[in-house]
């Protein structure tokens, strides 16, 4: 999901959870994954119930400061968050992928005046990644 330059992405968690799709070894993409790792931008009451009304294992480490509110609310602040430390190291997969996008200047910088155009440059940008990728990997 393409937002502004400027806006926190934390807000697009959901949407682009409900245009997810998991492919599987047969049959139709699942629309709901085992688990989402995510780092602590994510980590909203509001994405975790989002995670735990769909069976989604949240594999999202707390805000420091989430952490310290809820520990002041005693009992009433419920139990607190625990997530997959092995699951969650593979998290870094995706953020070696944004770095190579983002090596791109022109992605990096959002220099594109419209989405389209910036779309358009991401798509490049990711296919000359796949591209590099799979060539590496079959030679």
């Amino acid at each position: 999901m393409l937002t502004a330059g400027q806006a926190a992405v934390s807000p697009q968690f959901i949407p682009v959870l409900k245009k997810l799709r998991v492919r599987g070894p047969v049959g139709r993409p699942r629309t709901r994954p085992d688990a989402v790792a995510a780092d602590k931008a994510y980590s909203s009451r509001g994405n975790r119930t989002h995670l735990r009304r769909r069976g989604i294992k949240a594999v999202i480490p707390e805000k420091k400061d989430q952490a310290v509110n809820r520990r002041k609310k005693g009992s009433g602040g419920g139990r607190p968050v625990s997530h997959d430390a092995d699951l969650y190291k593979e998290r870094n997969t995706v953020e070696r992928l944004i770095n190579k996008l983002k090596a791109w200047r022109g992605i990096a910088t959002r220099y594109d005046k419209t989405p389209d155009s910036y779309l358009a440059g991401l798509h490049l940008r990711a296919s000359m990644v796949w591209i590099k990728d799979l060539t590496r990997t079959t030679h």
